[in-house]
């Protein structure tokens, strides 16, 4: 079938996060021309509201700090939040490259790191990179500056609806969308793109499609908030199970226990629990005023604690808490999702917590923290740790979110998509949110970014040594 394209180039990048804007550096770096599509009035996907930190073992400043990490303790981490349902060769692709792509984008992007390694749930040692301003716009912009400097532009409002395929059911092509406006979906113009070489799909995750999420987990109705922009949706997805593109553990999605549901998507208070809360305080339930979790387990096991429980837990964490960890809380208390008290009996009535109840459990674990073990839960006692009891004490409800969706579709080292008999789907790749398999049931913090510049940079590149197609206008 012989097709009038609107235009031809190498490779099709579909998404602008993290994965996509990698792919597309690569694959012209390998002398491919690109286009990047970008269905939302701006480039940076969900990537650049996350708060861009990036997971990296047997670093430097590791070393420099004494921190004894390799790939391989990332590795095993990494099955063991996922429950062993991680494809393990593309969990150690991940591990393997964790430094290299750290590296890539301080040496190559340009992207500044604070000076500080920080240790999340599931994680056995700190290996936790956040860049300076705490945003992954900060890795965004390095991203669109260099391939500002590559002359290629991200198009905007270009919505993908489809595949375009020949008689032999192989990909030539996308279907687009242009000036395809988020509220108008039936609006723009239709154009055919043709690809010589491959196409990216770096689409994201679907943690904001209702329909879609709740199918796979009956409980992410509504009434469950997302941390996701609200374009956070399946319908790329779709597309690539239409070409059978095979699924991999879409009902495997992850709710982040640090959401408050004082406030709207990701906020300010998720930082204040995950930084400061969970290493070094507590979480308990009002009405008995006891700990429930260890609050350095992944995040699946803290949310379905929280879960289980029914209703919000609160946060509690104290001045020193604060000091340790060097983070800026006022933001938190000044849109009144942390609050603040000078005596614990006065934190324990405004959540509804019995006083005496809170005391016996801060008593325990300060006792806990004193011995370095904790006896209840099994949390790791950090090193720097100190007991619960300088004010001003700080607390926040906890209520989890949609966060990530570990579930997508099926691909190997290479990033090429495979499909339900097995084999990879030719001149297609994926990178990012969109794909499954790399972190099973549970996903650890920081570890979707290094995901996404690891295999974004391997999907781009591969892309463009696909044979030449005949694609021609």
């Amino acid at each position: 079938m012989l097709l009038n394209w609107d235009e031809i180039t190498d490779v099709v990048v579909i998404g602008s996060g993290f994965a996509g804007l990698s792919a597309a550096i690569e694959a012209n770096n390998a002398d491919a021309s690109v286009i990047i599509l970008e269905k939302m009035n701006a480039p940076g996907g969900n990537s650049i509201i996350s708060d861009g930190g990036i997971a990296a073992a047997g670093t430097e400043m590791q070393k420099k700090l004494g921190i004894d990490d390799s790939p391989d303790l990332m590795y095993r981490d990494m099955l063991k939040a996922g429950l062993s349902l991680n494809y393990p060769e593309l969990v150690r692709q991940v591990t393997e490259k964790s430094n290299e792509v750290l590296q890539w984008s301080i040496d190559y992007l340009g992207v500044e790191y604070m000076d500080r390694i920080d240790i999340f749930g599931g994680h056995s040692v700190p290996r936790c990179y956040t860049p300076v301003g705490v945003s992954g716009s900060a890795i965004i912009k390095r991203q669109l500056k260099k391939l500002d400097e590559m002359r290629i532009k991200v198009r905007t409002r270009a919505y993908f609806k489809s595949f375009i395929r020949d008689s032999k059911g192989e990909i030539t092509g996308v279907l687009v969308c242009d000036d395809y406006s988020h509220k108008h979906a039936e609006s723009g113009i239709e154009k055919r793109i043709g690809i010589k070489k491959g196409i990216v799909l770096a689409t994201g995750g679907f943690g904001s499609d209702v329909n879609f999420r709740s199918t796979q987990d009956p409980r992410l109705t509504l009434n469950i908030d997302t941390t996701n922009k609200p374009f956070a949706t399946a319908e790329a997805l779709k597309e690539a199970l239409k070409i059978n593109a095979m699924p991999v553990q879409l009902s495997h999605i992850q709710l982040g226990p640090w959401g408050t549901p004082d406030e709207k998507g990701y906020g300010v208070g998720a930082r204040f629990s995950d930084y400061i809360v969970f290493p070094y305080g507590i979480v308990v339930e009002p009405d008995s005023g006891r700990r429930i979790v260890n609050e350095l387990a992944d995040r699946k096991t803290i949310s379905d604690a929280i879960l289980n429980i029914g209703h919000p837990c609160v946060g509690i964490a104290d001045a020193k808490a604060v000091e340790t960890t060097g983070w800026d809380i006022r933001p938190c208390l000044e849109k009144d999702i942390v609050k603040q008290f000078d005596r614990l009996q006065e934190l324990a009535s405004c959540y509804g917590i019995s006083s005496d109840d809170l005391n016996i459990t801060i008593e325990k674990y300060n006792g806990y923290v004193e011995n370095k073990m904790d006896e209840e839960f099994g949390k790791q006692i950090l090193p720097e740790a100190s007991p619960i009891s300088t004010p001003p004490y700080c607390g926040i409800r906890t209520w989890p979110k949609v966060h990530h969706t570990m579930g997508g579709v099926q691909i190997n080292t290479r990033a090429q998509v495979i499909d339900i008999n097995q084999k990879p789907i030719p001149r297609l790749y994926a990178a990012g949110e969109v794909t499954g398999g790399i972190h099973g049931a549970c996903r650890l913090g920081s570890c979707a970014v290094t995901e996404c510049l690891v295999f974004g940079r391997i999907a781009g590149l591969n892309a463009t040594t696909e044979t030449t197609s005949k694609v021609s206008k």
